[in-house]
């Protein structure tokens, strides 16, 4: 898919899930710069959230510690939302990764009462004190 094709789906995804486009699509720029096979490895995450989780198969265990596709969505998250397939690396699809994604952030906004600025730092869980504002700042372009 081109970026342009990209975004009328990432337009169609915020409009299904009540969410302003312009923020979808700024956290999808600044997440993965419009890329759907876009993967992070996060160790701080795995050590914190995901090894204290018994019973996980190696490699579900690790991918759990991986953000995948347009919104880097962690693993363990999409989980803890159900996100039932087997395979975590289908999150770069980019119609699973945006809904799955929007789901996540509508949670964070609720979390926050509303605020966008403080639902993103949310997103973020603190790693860039300065993501909010860079992310509001990205919206202005769509």
């Amino acid at each position: 898919m081109t970026q342009d094709e990209l975004m009328v789906l990432a337009i169609q995804k915020a409009t299904e899930h009540s969410l302003s486009y312009t923020l979808v699509c700024a956290v999808v720029e600044q997440e993965s710069g419009w890329n759907p096979w876009a993967i992070r490895w996060e160790p701080a995450f795995f050590a914190k959230y995901v090894v204290p989780i018994p019973n996980l198969s190696p490699t579900e265990r690790e991918a759990r510690a991986f953000s995948w596709g347009l919104m880097q969505l962690m693993g363990q998250v999409a989980r803890e939302h159900g996100f039932a397939n087997t395979y975590l690396a289908s999150l770069c699809d980019p119609a699973t990764g945006l809904d799955w994604g929007c789901t996540h952030l509508i949670g964070r906004l609720k979390t926050a009462g509303g605020d966008v600025h403080a639902g993103l730092q949310l997103w973020n869980g603190g790693g860039n004190p300065n993501y909010a504002d860079e992310v509001m700042a990205r919206m202005k372009k769509y």
